[in-house]
């Protein structure tokens, strides 16, 4: 695993992300599948970094991966809870909708067939699939409480 400190070329943001090797960074970045997790953008570059040298006379502190990227999901989680509107299965159409002008502009979640995905991307409506240790738990409909 590779840590890249990245920015984000739209809004200049700037953001740490883990690739297997730094071949999977160049792909994906080529492909514009790296997004911004301020503004969504796909325009990313690579920060200059230093690198971690450590003199004999320094204990390593070393991170378990595990830990770290449960802790990005449960922030992300959060993050996505606290900011985004969970539309279910209105998915597909509410992106359509925003991306076409008509809709109100804001972050959205919710759930969308793998046929439907398909026709938001042919349609160029910008969306991805949100993997699952990084999807809150859907709020639950007044019909379900209690």
């Amino acid at each position: 695993m590779i840590a890249y400190a990245l920015i984000c070329k739209d809004c200049d943001f700037g953001f740490e992300a883990w690739f297997s090797t730094s071949d999977a960074y160049d792909s994906q970045a080529r492909k514009n599948q790296i997004n911004c997790p301020s503004c969504n953008g796909t325009e990313i570059g690579k920060q200059i970094m230093a690198p971690a040298v450590r003199t004999s006379g320094q204990k390593t502190h070393l991170t378990d991966p595990g830990k770290m990227v449960a802790e990005i999901a449960r922030k992300t989680r959060q993050h996505i809870s606290e900011n985004f509107d969970y539309v279910g299965e209105r998915f597909a159409d509410e992106a359509r909708s925003i991306h076409a002008g008509t809709g109100d502009d804001r972050p959205i979640w919710g759930k969308a067939t793998s046929e439907e995905s398909e026709a938001l991307a042919d349609e160029g409506v910008p969306a991805a699939p949100l993997p699952g240790p990084f999807a809150p738990e859907p709020p639950k409909s007044k019909d379900e409480l209690n």
